[in-house]
């Protein structure tokens, strides 16, 4: 049995459905409040419950060979940001060690790109460099470092546990709009005027899947695998979608300063009037400073991956937001 935690979510989904073609049997950890209606639940086991319990992920890994632990909050804002730790931090050492504790032949911890960088990093592999604590940027990068560094540390211990890193997942199925979507789609229905150009790597949410699988079965403990895909400037990003959507591209670029201060306001705004997602988030403007460009050729050598080309992933994914009438 394969548990996936965070089932139903933008990847999570896509895993599922990548091991149900497989004829592996499933069961997803979902929260309780989260909505699974797109999820073939004729096929899979589900089972409702909040990481940050540790009795019932205790419960959950029951009769699992394999856990993939993705259930995390991938947004960069949060009213309370304490619960970014809560999740993504203790939450996933509640699924590890609940999985290790029961026996599992692998677990699988799903890290981010966003902690893969700092001031000085220029691009390149991330399999065997660490980073530091004092890198991490706002307290969504921190609490995903912090759970990747205990999870490397049972790993070092002898724990039969991997380590991915996807960096952004683009492509049909982000029901619940995660920041690269949420840009996206954005673009799509010309409210992008202009932009804060940075440097991305970008790979299908479906090659994301099928990596996953594949580190699952081949991955060593101790090592991480990037899942990467293709090296972008964001402008390149947009114009590959403005061709699909017959839009041009914003001609003009916002002044880092200018975006710092749109970022600060619009999380005020939210922490104190709207309690909804800011227009802009500190931590992401701040991550547009640092270089998000990698190799990851050795990791595509040791899984035997390749993703597919960026011009497909944006045509599926402009297609699937047209079935959603979001443009």
């Amino acid at each position: 049995m394969n548990l996936v935690t965070g089932g139903g979510g933008f990847i999570g989904s896509h895993l599922v459905q990548h091991l149900l073609a497989r004829g592996e049997p499933v069961r997803v950890l979902e929260h309780p409040a989260a909505v699974v209606s797109h999820l073939p639940l004729e096929r899979i086991e589900l089972v409702r419950a909040d990481v940050r319990d540790s009795g019932a992920m205790r419960n959950m890994v029951r009769g699992c060979d394999r856990v993939y632990h993705l259930a995390a909050d991938p947004n960069l804002w949060r009213r309370n940001r304490a619960e970014f730790n809560e999740i993504n931090h203790t939450g996933a050492l509640n699924v590890i060690r609940a999985a290790l504790d029961s026996g599992v032949s692998r677990a699988l911890y799903v890290s981010t790109e966003s902690i893969l960088t700092s001031n000085e990093f220029s691009g390149g592999a991330v399999e065997s460099v660490r980073f530091r604590e004092k890198d991490m940027i706002g307290p969504y990068c921190l609490s995903k470092f912090r759970a990747e560094q205990a999870v490397f540390q049972l790993a070092e211990a002898g724990a039969p546990v991997v380590v991915c890193s996807p960096t952004l997942p683009v492509g049909p199925g982000d029901r619940n709009q995660t920041p690269p979507t949420r840009l996206s789609v954005a673009f799509c229905q010309g409210k992008i005027p202009a932009y804060l150009d940075c440097k991305l790597n970008l790979i299908d949410v479906r090659d994301v899947a099928d990596g996953l699988v594949r580190a699952m079965e081949r991955g060593r403990p101790g090592v991480r695998y990037l899942l990467g895909g293709h090296n972008y400037q964001l402008i390149e990003w947009l114009q590959i979608l403005g061709q699909i959507v017959n839009r041009p591209a914003p001609r003009w670029t916002i002044p880092y300063p200018l975006a710092l201060a749109i970022g600060w306001f619009s999380e005020l705004w939210a922490d104190h009037i709207s309690h909804r997602m800011p227009m802009a988030t500190v931590t992401g403007v701040l991550l547009t400073k640092r270089t998000m460009h990698f190799d990851p050729l050795k990791t595509f050598a040791e899984l035997d991956l390749k993703p597919r080309p960026i011009e497909e992933s944006a045509r599926d994914a402009v297609s699937w937001y047209r079935q959603q009438h979001w443009i």
